[in-house]
């Protein structure tokens, strides 16, 4: 089973990454590669000016201390010199606590600057990179292009390509149903003319072939006997009428001799 669901997997993986291989644009990927590496700078500018707004904050804390330091120091020497001895050391405590808070500041004004000036060399590092980037990727866009117009142009001359494909099926089915049409209308014609189908007046009044053959059988002997019965009348009248004929040219020949 293990090795029947591996196998799946891999077919499955396989299929999966011809869809997306034949679905992929790489005008779209190149867009998307390049939109990420602006948002990456963008995010570098913003990691800059948080630094610097950092450093500006611990800069200011560092004159306000610097201030604070000198109040301090010309406090303890006024309180020194009124022979306070007690407040000029507190003044002296609170310069010693200033001065140590200023030197921690100015080491994390130091370190910001050195991961400003870090930033923003990257950062010139990343424009240059993605200036480089954009040209390629228009360069790329434009053959990618060019040679997609290339490759219809070539599958539309050569009748090649799932389009031209289509149209070469749809050319074919036309041929394929005409001859199929010819080739019935010849055999229509053909068997017309060998008399293989029925009068269609007597099929629409229900008369098959046997009941033509005998309507055609009875009416010719019925004329056969109309035609007898002629002769008889016919030939009855001759021999009536030929007695009277010898007599009147015996009359006519008796009265040219007297």
């Amino acid at each position: 089973m293990a090795g029947l669901a591996g196998r799946m997997s891999v077919v499955i993986k396989s299929k999966i990454s011809k869809v997306l291989d034949k679905a992929e644009d790489p005008s779209e990927v190149l867009e998307y590669s390049y939109q990420k590496q602006i948002e990456l700078l963008q995010n570098v500018k913003k990691g800059i000016a948080d630094v610097v707004t950092s450093k500006k904050r611990l800069q200011m804390q560092s004159t306000k201390l610097e201030q604070q330091v000198v109040k301090l120091d010309t406090q303890a020497r006024q309180a020194l010199g009124a022979g306070n001895e007690e407040l000029a050391r507190v003044a002296l405590e609170r310069k010693q606590f200033a001065q140590t808070e200023l030197q921690s500041l100015d080491g994390q004004v130091t370190e910001l600057e050195g991961q400003q000036a870090s930033l923003i060399e990257n950062e010139k590092k990343l424009r240059t990179k993605i200036e480089a980037f954009r040209t390629k990727k228009e360069v790329i866009k434009a053959q990618y292009s060019a040679a997609e117009a290339q490759v219809r142009i070539s599958e539309a001359a050569s009748g090649v390509g799932e389009e031209m494909a289509d149209v070469g099926l749809a050319m074919q089915r036309a041929v394929d149903k005409t001859e199929n049409m010819r080739a019935r209308a010849s055999a229509v014609e053909e068997l017309e003319d060998a008399g293989a189908f029925e009068d269609l007046t007597a099929l629409g009044s229900g008369e098959d072939e046997i009941d033509r053959q005998l309507r055609e059988l009875t009416s010719s002997s019925a004329v056969d006997d109309e035609m007898a019965k002629m002769r008889a009348e016919l030939g009855g009248g001759a021999q009536s009428s030929t007695p009277a004929i010898e007599a009147t040219a015996v009359e006519e020949t008796e009265k040219g001799s007297a």
